[in-house]
């Protein structure tokens, strides 16, 4: 198949956007703004592409060159600055929307704050359709304090679980909840509560195990570890029971269950002759997402897949797919993990099919027409070492710090600015084409890179002899060579901070008023959303 090669890319306005949302059709609607702006106001299909580091992860999420491609932000600015960079990566179906997020709002079309919206949202839906029951944390720990048969399992990932989580809360991922049940739970009489932070992965990972048919009575804790603290209990701090992978017992029962729930969903499942054909085609986009742990991913998988934790990969279905109503395939070996995940991203929309290898593992194949292959121009920036940095700061070049502002306020290069790509100020441009150097410094060398690219562009011809370099090893290798650095607490006008969302930001570390927002704001989004139907979800 061939495609034209535009020059440039087209606008497009909020009411066709509205339709093409709607066509069953292949799209990616990314926004590029910085995270803090994208939380802070966005439209609930896009996808967040920061422009600090949109190229590669343009590249990485949207493999095939054909793609539509609609890209946005807060005014349509940066949106069509973005756009332009996708025709020059070989992208030739792509659009920006005219005015922004700001233009579709002024349409009459809705936005929402938070991440993940769409995910939170529909555990909402699922609670309404379905009934999932719930108790409050006060009822939990009334029954923990009388020794009643319960039992209370933290649906989120391990890494979470030992942070924090509710007293007597055993870490059971929710991607596995149904697999490794029958090794935890042994009585088909005991209470099974599921916990997460706040609502969703509670609600989700509960109503996984009533639709695998476990005999017990399966509750969500109302609020999570948020509720839990607003009823004014403590949580845990640091490590406590988890689970392990699933016995062969335990996985036998878990095919069993989930089979009947296969059927009933009509998931579909593939051969690899099948999903060779998918990856081969370069007119469908296809994801392959690996769901085991990743101890089994890395002792061996599909060559092509990426790895995801199955009950990160319904909360976060939005980084993960990209490209909306493209195929995603589900690899699982086990015969119950990809069922219960399969089923939930069904029921978000997607156009999910089931494959679990056999014999030889199938090699992936990348075909031509889904590559893109423009130049990096970004790669051609070069690096310096950390010493060589220093001399030429002390010889008067302009240093930078490219990473989050976040840790740029934590600690940084003694005399450094922090910039970020999006929002360069004028005067550092200026600056730098005065001085005739810039060095900059990232936790990763490819957004600095970007950001040199972007400066050398602004600079222009006023200051062709202008000369651009990153640190090779970032504040890391500063660091590590024993340069100066600044510890001084200090703040940043929290404007210009494009990077950081400070909508409810401090709800995990004590601030009760923000946790209660936040569980409210979850609970609405329904109402917020209307229809089910306009979030492409699949519920009865």
């Amino acid at each position: 198949m061939t495609h034209p090669s535009p020059t440039v890319a087209l606008a497009i306005e909020p009411a066709t956007l509205h339709s093409w949302l709607s066509d069953g059709q292949e799209i990616a609607l990314i926004d590029v703004s910085e995270t803090g702006q994208f939380g802070q106001q966005h439209l609930l299909l896009a996808s967040n592409l920061p422009y600090s580091r949109f190229e590669p992860a343009l590249l990485d999420n949207v493999p095939r060159s054909g793609t539509r491609l609609v890209i946005t932000s807060t005014d349509g600015v940066l949106a069509q600055l973005a756009a332009a960079r996708a025709i020059e990566l070989g992208y030739h179906h792509v659009h920006w929307l005219a005015g922004g997020t700001r233009q579709w709002q002024q349409a009459g079309y809705k936005t929402f704050q938070g991440v993940n919206v769409p995910s939170k949202a529909f555990s909402e839906y699922v609670e309404h359709a379905f009934g999932t029951g719930s108790v409050t944390a006060e009822e939990l720990a009334h029954g923990q304090q009388s020794g009643h048969d319960l039992i209370l399992l933290d649906s989120r990932t391990l890494e979470e679980h030992r942070k924090f989580h509710v007293p007597g809360a055993i870490s059971c991922p929710g991607g596995e909840i149904v697999t490794r049940f029958a090794d935890v739970v042994t009585s088909p009489d005991t209470l099974v509560v599921v916990t997460c932070a706040g609502r969703t992965r509670g609600i989700i990972g509960a109503q996984s195990l009533i639709d695998a048919g476990v005999p017990n009575r399966v509750v969500a804790l109302a609020g999570g570890t948020q509720g839990w603290r607003l009823a004014g209990l403590d949580l845990h701090y640091g490590r406590g029971q988890e689970t392990q992978q699933a016995s062969a017992a335990a996985q036998e029962k878990a095919r069993a269950s989930t089979h009947q729930l296969e059927q009933r969903a009509g998931l579909a499942r593939i051969d690899s002759e099948t999903l060779q054909a998918w990856q081969a085609d370069p007119a469908r986009t296809t994801y392959v997402f690996d769901i085991r742990s990743r101890e089994e991913f890395e002792a061996g998988h599909l060559a092509g897949a990426v790895w995801a934790e199955g009950v990160q990969l319904i909360q976060c279905f939005d980084e993960y797919a990209v490209v909306r109503h493209a195929h995603v395939v589900l690899i699982d070996s086990d015969g119950s993990r990809a069922v219960i995940v399969a089923n939930w991203l069904h029921r978000l929309g997607a156009q999910v099919t089931l494959f679990t290898p056999s014999g030889e593992t199938p090699q992936a194949t990348a075909p031509s027409a889904n590559t893109v292959t423009a130049p990096q121009d970004w790669e051609r920036i070069p690096s310096i070492s950390a010493q060589t940095a220093w001399n030429w700061a002390t010889e008067g070049a302009i240093l930078l710090d490219a990473r989050s502002s976040e840790r740029y306020l934590q600690s940084h290069a003694q005399g450094a600015l922090w910039v970020n790509r999006a929002t360069v100020p004028q005067a550092i441009i200026e600056q730098i084409a005065t001085t005739g150097r810039a060095v900059i410094l990232a936790d990763d060398d490819t957004v600095a890179r970007l950001l040199a690219h972007t400066l050398l562009t602004r600079i222009g011809q006023t200051a062709a002899s202008a000369e651009l370099a990153v640190v090779e090893g970032g504040f890391a290798a500063w660091q590590s060579a024993g340069l100066a650095v600044d510890n001084t607490p200090r703040e940043l006008d929290n404007h210009a901070r494009v990077d950081y969302l400070f909508w409810l930001h401090d709800r995990h570390a004590g601030n009760l008023e923000a946790s209660a927002a936040y569980l409210q704001w979850e609970a609405d989004l329904p109402t917020q959303i209307g229809p089910a139907s306009e979030a492409g979800f699949r519920l009865p």
